[in-house]
């Protein structure tokens, strides 16, 4: 009888750490980014060289580390510009600022439909995850993230 109690409390155990952790990536695939600040540092035939600095909002309870992360800038469906940022930590229930730089292939002047994309891998102690990351910046900040009018 003792080793049913036993075998009863370790699935239990069990299934409440399967519970949280499925919990967990669920809150880890809701992480929210938006754009802090962009800066044109240079610009000629062949495009646009900026700094960027993204902010990463953690939902969850873990405590997340990512490597550098590659980025891409897509406009009506077509990708026109790339980028990376660093490493960072994200602690859990908070937000990480991350610098990073982008260049952009084209000098245009439209800004309607841009969208930032990436996969971010995050290493947790016995697994890691990779998270994908899509942001739409208003009008207005597409406008100022890429062609600094």
């Amino acid at each position: 009888m003792k080793s049913s109690k036993k075998a009863g409390i370790v699935v239990l155990v069990l299934l409440g750490m399967s519970i949280f952790g499925y919990s967990q990536y669920a809150s880890v695939s809701q992480i929210g980014v938006s754009i802090n600040q962009s800066e044109l540092l240079n610009e000629n035939e062949k495009g646009s060289n900026y700094n960027i600095e993204l902010e990463f909002k953690n939902p969850s309870l873990l405590i997340l580390t990512a490597g550098e992360t590659e980025f891409f800038i897509i406009s009506n469906d077509e990708i026109i510009g790339k980028g990376n940022l660093e490493s960072f930590t994200l602690q859990p229930l908070d937000s990480s600022f991350v610098k990073g730089t982008f260049h952009t292939d084209v000098n245009s002047d439209e800004a309607h439909s841009v969208k930032i994309s990436g996969v971010t891998k995050y290493d947790l102690l016995i697994t890691s995850l990779d998270v994908p990351f899509i942001y739409y910046p208003t009008e207005e900040q597409a406008r100022e993230f890429i062609h600094q009018n």
